[in-house]
């Protein structure tokens, strides 16, 4: 059998009285936000720039409502004439990757002429190969659930 647990019983005067932020640090906090607002080379920003580019690649391709008909443009060409819902939602996971790889490309191609002039640019391109290795997989385990279905 174990002991019991035993409790403090902590006085109200004995807690800790505020936990309101002093002036000094807040004042201390500001300087700081002030000194971290970003990059500020022409430099620093275009790798910002870049950065949003591969960061919306990793969202899903649904996230950007403005490819929502060209997705489902493709998932109708994909599951044919009269295709099941079935068909049709597994045809629409081979037109999201399928789509994916076209912004990668579109990307890649944004990216060649700063090749040149910025090493960044090779870096970015290899993120990009990544992606659009993750979409391809994505495409062919879709095809594949497709051709299973049969439905």
């Amino acid at each position: 059998m174990t002991a019991p647990l035993e409790f403090e019983v902590i006085a109200p005067s004995d807690a800790v009285e505020s936990r309101v932020t002093s002036a000094r640090k807040r004042a201390a906090n500001a300087r700081n936000a002030r000194a971290c607002t970003g990059p500020k080379t022409a430099a620093g920003k275009a790798r910002a720039a870049r950065n949003a580019r591969s960061h919306g690649l990793s969202l899903p391709v649904l996230a950007d409502l403005t490819l929502a008909p060209e997705i489902e443009a493709w998932a109708r060409r994909i599951a044919g004439e009269g295709a099941s819902a079935t068909r049709l939602s597994l045809a629409a996971r081979v037109a999201e990757a399928q789509v994916d790889l076209v912004r990668i490309r579109r990307l890649r191609l944004d990216l060649l002429p700063a090749l040149a002039r910025d090493a960044d640019a090779i870096r970015s391109l290899a993120r990009l190969e990544r992606y659009e290795r993750r979409a391809w997989s994505r495409r062919k385990f879709a095809i594949r659930q497709l051709d299973d279905a049969r439905v």
